[in-house]
This record gives structure tokens, sequence and C-alpha cells, in this order.
């Protein structure tokens, strides 16, 4: 028990230095969780002989209630009115973003011999861009009153609620394919589309049951109550061989039009950041930093045909949105960074039964997750230059990127 707590204290002193030197440089904390994660874990750590943090149960749960907690949050920010109300630019934007990303994730796999399922997981993980990060950068920049933030966040939407059907489904080819082949996937999928159509119908018609849990004025009481709700259904779905990430974020949608949205924010927000915290840090501690030699090849590829392909994606979704060129290659830019996402799905490919999705999989998520969030934040920052370098000076202009 001491050496655990010992390790846990470790943890927290390693996230805790990773934040301070992300505030200072600038940087989206979630890749520098990711590297503390890497070197204070077994295979740099461990290796050198100094004290380490395994990768055991205790973390590996405080990292299950890090996912849920985030993608809870992220259902908070959405209500089933308020998405029919901008379903049609919406819908446009995300399918352009769709045809654009996710083949390409999936032919570099294909290209690589890799299976269909591993495939399909690459294509996930460089498909969806980081909500965290991008929303972040939006605020950071002053963009979140621009008109290029209209199309960020609807494209965003979109991917949100795409990667919810997406999770779903590859969580049962990834943990139902070991049985008796196709029927067990097929018994899978329907048992995961039976328990969410379930959260579905609570969403919809439970608006009353979710205000009233929430109604106390105590904030213990109100924080043991929101976690009373939002954890057992997370692990009833994953005892089902549903994706908790995907239970949390139909709870947190049921939440969000109970009138305690903002409490919830208010009051959780330090909960889900330490857990998000560990959870970002058990991707490193789990990543062994000699294997990424072996995911350098699709890394390296995946880099230079996904971030022109996502700026592509998002200048396109701009002008779904009737913006500028300027303003949507800004768009463009601000597609670019991936992050929690990414690492959701490189989470939940270690859990299964190939050497590929064990090992080459989590280890590329990371590379890549480290290489595009900074690349994004980078090339949002310096739009202004990018936009010099695109269009002639004789072409239209807009304000500069905070106006």
């Amino acid at each position: 028990m001491a050496a655990d707590l010992l390790e846990l204290g470790q943890l927290f002193v390693v996230v805790a230095v990773a934040g301070a030197v992300a505030l200072r440089l600038g940087l989206s904390v979630i890749p520098l969780y990711v590297v503390g994660g890497v070197l204070s874990g077994p295979f740099v750590a461990g290796r050198l002989g100094l004290p380490y943090v395994e990768n055991g149960e205790i973390v590996t749960l405080f990292a299950e209630v890090g996912i849920v907690l985030l993608l809870f949050f992220l259902g908070l920010e959405f209500s089933l009115d308020r998405l029919l109300e901008s379903r049609t630019k919406i819908t446009r934007s995300g399918v352009v973003d769709i045809a654009v990303n996710l083949p390409v994730g999936i032919a570099i796999g294909l290209v690589l011999g890799w299976s269909l399922v591993e495939s399909l997981l690459l294509g996930g993980i460089v498909y969806i861009s980081s909500s965290a990060i991008i929303t972040k950068s939006l605020i950071d920049l002053g963009w979140i009153a621009n008109p290029e933030a209209e199309p960020l966040l609807g494209t965003l939407v979109f991917e949100d609620l795409f990667i919810a059907v997406y999770l779903a489904v590859v969580t049962s080819l990834v943990l139902g394919g070991g049985g008796d082949g196709m029927g067990s996937i097929v018994q899978s999928l329907a048992v995961a589309f039976g328990f969410l159509g379930l959260l579905l119908v609570a969403v919809q018609y439970g608006t009353a049951f979710f205000s009233r849990v929430l109604d106390v004025s105590e904030q213990e009481a109100f924080v043991l109550r929101t976690l009373a709700v939002v954890v057992p259904v997370a692990g009833a779905a994953l005892a089902l061989g549903v994706s908790e990430a995907v239970a949390a974020f139909f709870v947190g949608m049921g939440f969000a039009t109970s009138g305690h949205r903002e409490k919830i924010e208010r009051r959780l927000t330090p909960v889900r950041d330490v857990f998000g915290a560990v959870f970002f840090f058990w991707i490193g501690v789990g990543t062994d930093p000699t294997l990424l030699a072996a995911a350098a090849v699709p890394l390296v590829v995946a880099v230079v045909l996904t971030t022109p392909a996502k700026m592509l994606s998002g200048y396109l979704g701009g002008r779904v949105y009737d913006l500028s060129k300027r303003r949507s290659l800004r768009a463009g830019l601000g597609m670019v960074p991936r992050g929690e996402f990414s690492l959701v799905i490189a989470a939940l490919a270690a859990g299964g039964s190939t050497p590929i999705m064990r090992e080459i999989i989590p280890a590329f998520a990371v590379g890549y997750v480290l290489v595009m969030s900074m690349l994004g934040t980078i090339l949002m920052g310096q739009s202004s230059v990018v936009e010099r370098l695109v269009f002639r000076d004789g072409e239209e202009r807009t304000e500069p990127a905070g106006g």
C-alpha cells in the first residue's frame, strides 16, 4: 500500500510539473502530460534504475474515470434540440471533414499491410480533431467571437457525435472479435446499440429525473450525486462491451437539459481535470518509446498526408458557412490539432488481440498527438503568416487574427 501511495504521489508531482511547463511555454497541457508519463514510466525511468510509476490497477482505474469525465463534460455541451437547429450546416461541413480525413488513415493502414480493423483504428486516430485544444486555442487567440469559430465548433460537434458511434462499433470489433467470428461481432454490436438506444431514450425523456437528482444545495452531495449517475452507467456499459466513454457522453447530454449544467461545470471541472490529467499520463506510462521506431513510417506518412487533408476539409467547411477564403483558411488551420480522442482510440486499441493493436498503434498515437497538437497550435498562432504565403497581396483580406 505504501508503495502504491508513493507511485501515486510521483504521478501527481509529474503532472503538476508538466502543467507548469505547459503554462510557461504557452502550450497545451495534453502532450506534456503524455511526455511526463513516458519519462516516468517503466520504459524510461525504470530502465534507468530510477523510481517509476507502474501501469497498475490504481492508475488504470483513475484513467478510466478520466475518460468518463472528459466525455461526460463533452455531452454537457449538447442538447438534441440545439443540434437540430443547426443540423444542415453542421452535417454538410462534418460530412466533408469525414469524407476527406477518415479514408486517408484507413488507406495508410491498408498500404502498410494492416488488417481492416487495425486500419479503421488508425483512420479514427488521424480523423478526429481535439475539441479541448481547439477550444482553448480559440479562446487564447481571441478567435472565439470571430466568424471562423462557427464552422470550427460545428465540425467538432459532428466529429464528437460521429466518434460516439465509431467507438461503439470499433469497441465491438476489437473486444468482440475473439469469439465465434462474425456472429460474435454482430452480437456485440447489437448489445452496444441496444444499450445506447436505451440511453438515448433516457436523454430524450428523462429531463425531470436528471433535474430531480441534482436538486440539492450542498456542494458535496451535488458532486457525489452526479458521479453516482455517470460512473455506474459507464461501468455498466463497459461490462457489456460498450464504450464507457460513449455512455458517459450520453449521460452528459441528459444532464445538459436538467437546468444544472453550469453548476455541474463549475463544481466538477477540478475533478475532471485531475482525472483527465491521470488519463493522459497513463497513455504515456503504457508507451514504450523504443516502439516509436516501429511506428516511425506510419507516423511520418500520417503527418505529411493528414495535415494538408485536415486544412483542406476545414477550408471547405468554412466555405459551407459562407466565409471568405482567408477566414476559411483559418478554419482549416484550426482543425489540425489532435489530442484526447486520438488517445482514447489508442487506449481501446491497446486492449486488442494483435501486436499492432497492443503496441504499434498506441505508440503511433502518442507520437502523432505530440506532433499534431504542437503543429496545430503553432499554425493557429501564425495564421497571418500562412495567409500571406497562400494569398497574394491583392486578394481579399480579413481583420487581424484576434479581430
